[in-house]
């Protein structure tokens, strides 16, 4: 299982990196070039079709150990449905891909974005990739969640992770590694779990492939990633996050995705309530705006490089929480999170103070007398 484990993360860095150069190229050719405005943190024009080489590393590590773990006998797909479930999210990656694909090269309305992505998670639900039961064991009691309240609540967590993903897409380099802290994290989680083989592989590819644009993606930017990519990444952690637990989930299995991902989800949230405090309408939450996280950081002073760095100690502390929370309850998943606040707390503390004796500092080495004022 390491072995393969190994190839799929190795294999889909390598596609990925190699096949960067290449959409950039595209990019140029078909017009999806990032303009600088308002609104956007680069200046000067960027080639933001990075997310079809993070597509093509995905899926040609996947396609290969399909392939191979198939004629090995380490993998079935008839067990589970799981070629069924497959092919669902493919056919979801391709449908959110190809008007993705059009909304960065000519633009196209965010209610048509919306409705490929409603489409997009109903080919999933079909296919019989759904959240099931979910078990209490402190109450000894299960939720029921058959029939249109499942279809309902996997649509909805499949379109919302999806949006949380592209709306935190601000910064360089800020969504694809929140998203590799989420799919590392992930991945732990489901070893711990014994989830399938196939959503290990998944998560796995998804990661190398992250791995693999990060150096064209980090400050100081080369390419970005898009609402190609932003939306494959947020689509495919949440169909994975899903197919990673067993049919009845106890309620930490149900919470550990959702705490790794609480910062894109929070950061949706606050959004959504936000827009419509502002706009006075439900219609205000499609507009932009810059009231995301990374923007309040930037308006604090912050560099992107640091912005960007803070986003990703915050998400692999929730990361961290999560495991933690899985393997040894919740004692020790709280002790820690008290322990990393109350270090960060000491740290911003420190950071404050020596900001302010080197501000002082410049003062009295620069001291402005009344005549040169004059």
């Amino acid at each position: 299982m390491w072995g393969d484990i190994a190839i799929a993360f190795l294999l889909a860095f390598i596609t990925t990196f190699a096949v960067v150069p290449y959409t950039m190229v595209l990019a140029k050719k078909v017009g999806a070039i990032d303009i600088p405005n308002e609104r956007r943190v680069n200046k000067k024009p960027m080639p933001r079709l990075g997310g079809v080489a993070v597509i093509t590393g995905f899926f040609v590590s996947v396609i290969y150990l399909i392939i191979t773990m198939t004629v090995e006998r380490t993998l079935n797909l008839a067990d589970n449905d799981y070629g069924i479930r497959l092919a669902g999210y493919f056919g979801g990656i391709l449908v959110l891909a190809v008007a993705c694909f059009i909304d960065d090269s000519k633009g196209i309305p965010p209610l048509c974005k919306l409705a490929a992505q409603i489409i997009a998670a109903v080919c999933v639900v079909v296919c019989g990739v759904n959240i099931g039961d979910i078990n209490i064991p402190i109450f000894n009691t299960v939720i029921r969640l058959n029939g249109i309240w499942s279809v309902i609540l996997t649509v909805a967590w499949i379109i919302g992770i999806t949006n949380a993903i592209n709306l935190i897409d601000g910064l360089d380099g800020l969504s694809s590694g929140i998203t590799l802290i989420s799919c590392l994290s992930l991945l732990i989680i489901f070893s711990l779990n014994g989830a399938p083989v196939i959503s290990i592989v998944l998560i796995t590819a998804l990661a190398g492939a992250l791995v693999g644009f990060l150096p064209y993606n980090f400050n100081p930017a080369r390419t970005f990633i898009g609402d190609t990519g932003s939306n494959f990444l947020g689509f495919s952690i949440a169909v994975i996050s899903i197919m990673g637990v067993a049919k009845t989930y106890t309620a930490i299995v149900v919470m550990a995705p959702i705490i790794v991902l609480a910062l894109p989800i929070f950061d949706t949230l606050f959004a959504i309530i936000r827009r419509i405090v502002k706009g006075k309408s439900f219609k205000a939450v499609l507009m932009p705006d810059k009231g995301h996280l990374h923007h309040r950081l930037i308006a604090k002073g912050y560099t992107h490089k640091q912005a960007v760095l803070i986003l990703y100690g915050i998400s692999a502390t929730f990361g961290m929480f999560a495991i933690i929370l899985l393997e040894s309850g919740w004692w020790k998943a709280i002790s820690f999170a008290l322990l990393v606040i109350a270090i960060v707390a000491l740290g911003y503390k420190e950071a404050f103070g020596m900001k302010k004796i080197e501000e002082e500092n410049k003062i009295e080495e620069n001291p402005k007398t009344n005549e040169g004022e004059k």
